[in-house]
């Protein structure tokens, strides 16, 4: 009784007499053990991981592929300019990367670091189809599903170690490992498809987008992808889904008119 009073007096006190930043998160943040900073933390200890391990992220040069850099980052400005993508001061998301494997796969790290691989883009047919799928890791970054979830799955002690700079080679690989094998639950990927379609609404890309990729995964029987489409509802059922949010909404399911580089010659410039 003695802690709920105190839970409840401490989330007073935030509302009342002290400013919560953004950074720091809700008083419940600070309490149960990860803010929106540590989020951030936790995505720098992740793309450290990364960039130590080009064999099985070979990531692909800034400065050897600015055209392609200059298309995905545009898409990405496009999509966090929305006003319920949260933490936009605090979280990376314009720190995009784009992996050279053929995998159909796009991820955010907590704190908003990007990953999408050139498997993904080049199976997609139009801009579109990656802006959902795009929208959709959005989502767990500013939803914090990414954080909660590892916080669950590894435990607050071996990331509180990551957080404060305490974590050993073996337990920073064991983080990096255990960030990858995420199982996000039914509701959070239910959360990021329909955040998809609310981010999407304020852009000039298709509001339904993320329903577009699982129509073409459908279509060609495809059997492999991302893990959050393997273990959760089917491809039709999220498309139905996505498709009742953007009718909800009303917003524009039309593809969007492409100025500058298009989405094929975006394809194109890859390796």
């Amino acid at each position: 009784m003695k802690s709920f009073k105190y839970l409840v007096g401490a989330l007073i006190t935030c509302g009342t007499f002290l400013s919560c930043s953004e950074e720091d998160g809700s008083v419940l943040d600070q309490l149960t053990g990860l803010t929106p900073a540590n989020d951030v933390k936790l995505g720098q200890s992740v793309v450290a991981q990364i960039a130590a391990d080009p064999t099985n992220y070979p990531v692909l040069s800034d400065t050897e592929y600015p055209e392609a850099y200059a298309y995905i980052r545009s898409m990405t400005e496009a999509i966090v300019a929305s006003d319920d993508v949260k933490y936009k001061d605090l979280f990376q998301y314009d720190e995009v990367k784009i992996i050279d494997q053929d995998v159909l796969n796009a991820f955010a790290t907590p704190g908003g670091y990007i990953y999408v691989y050139t498997g993904l883009i080049k199976y997609l047919d139009k801009a579109d189809d990656l802006a959902g799928v795009m929208g959709h890791e959005i989502a767990h970054a500013s939803e914090r599903h990414s954080s909660d979830q590892m916080k669950q799955q590894l435990g607050l002690q071996l990331l509180s170690q990551v957080i404060f700079g305490q974590a050993s080679d073996t337990q920073l690989a064991q983080m990096a490992s255990g960030f990858f094998s995420l199982k996000f639950s039914r509701e959070d990927e239910a959360d990021s498809d329909e955040h998809s379609v609310i981010y999407l609404q304020d852009t000039d890309y298709a509001c339904n987008g993320a329903a577009t990729f699982f129509e073409k995964l459908t279509e060609s029987g495809q059997s492999s992808g991302p893990e959050w489409l393997s273990t959760h509802p089917s491809p039709d059922s999220r498309v139905a889904d996505i498709n009742t949010k953007a009718d909800d909404l009303g917003c524009s399911k039309d593809a969007v008119v492409e100025t500058g580089m298009t989405y094929a010659e975006f394809q194109a410039s890859l390796p």
